[in-house]
């Protein structure tokens, strides 16, 4: 479904990501893992038309995609959320969803729009309560929630996931692995960036990893965990004294 072919990128003299190659394939849940630093959000972007490569393509469903801006790419079928969770402040929760879903699907009437927006809220389990509140008066967990069903209103493909758990509890974390396999299991395929290990073995089907830029290994999460070099760069001896081998 999604192709990145020799993908590079350099600010300055830094080079954020290097020769990087991989492919997404249709209805799995991909995870990319990496130390901080190590161009994961980089790489998202060149995905998702905010950066632009300096060598390399970026296909989607067999179409290059690779200079498209982020509303193109979105209108292909590429959802995304943010690590840091943006709305506006002054529109309430449905309105912020309705706004882009008018704004991409032309033919949409306000009253469809609005039926879907609280389709989609119910999908994510986002409490009924704060249907029409000011965006103001959400907390990071219902910004978090929200952004996901404006990224799902765009009717996605492909859903790109940027540690959405981070700043979750244990009961959070447990409800957001739960949706993300809804979220498959409703025939959309899943990027996920993630820090929190028990949920990338939770639920991913195959794992990437970076470091200073580049693919060190690929392959199913058991396999990568139990990797030295993976240990050394970004899970450290305690992880593996606390039950992998």
């Amino acid at each position: 479904m999604l192709e990145v072919d020799f993908v590079t990128k350099h600010f300055g003299g830094l080079v954020a990501v290097r020769d990087v190659s991989f492919t997404v394939k249709r209805g799995e849940i991909l995870g990319l893992i990496g130390p901080n630093g190590a161009g994961k959000t980089t790489l998202l972007n060149l995905i998702c038309g905010v950066y632009k490569p300096d060598k390399g393509k970026i296909k989607f469903k067999g179409e290059d995609i690779t200079a498209l801006k982020p509303h193109q790419i979105c209108e292909k079928g590429i959802g995304r959320t943010l690590q840091i969770p943006h709305a506006f402040p002054e529109l309430s929760t449905v309105e912020n969803i309705t706004l882009p879903m008018l704004f991409l699907q032309k033919d949409l009437k306000g009253k469809e729009a609005e039926d879907r927006a609280l389709k989609i809220l119910e999908f994510v389990g986002f409490p009924r309560d704060k249907y029409y509140v000011p965006a103001s008066n959400l907390n990071t967990l219902d910004l978090k929630y929200l952004q996901l069903a404006r990224a799902l209103a765009s009717n996605p493909e492909l859903l790109v996931l940027d540690e959405v758990t981070t700043g979750l509890n244990p009961t959070e974390s447990k409800k957001a692995i739960e949706l993300i396999r809804k979220i498959r299991e409703n025939g959309i395929t899943i990027l996920l960036v993630e820090h929190v290990m028990r949920i990338v073995v939770s639920v991913c089907d195959r794992v990437i990893v970076l470091s200073s830029g580049q693919k060190i290994i690929e392959g199913k999460p058991q396999e990568v965990m139990r990797n030295r070099q993976v240990i050394e760069l970004y899970l450290g001896e305690k992880f593996r004294m606390e039950g992998q081998p």
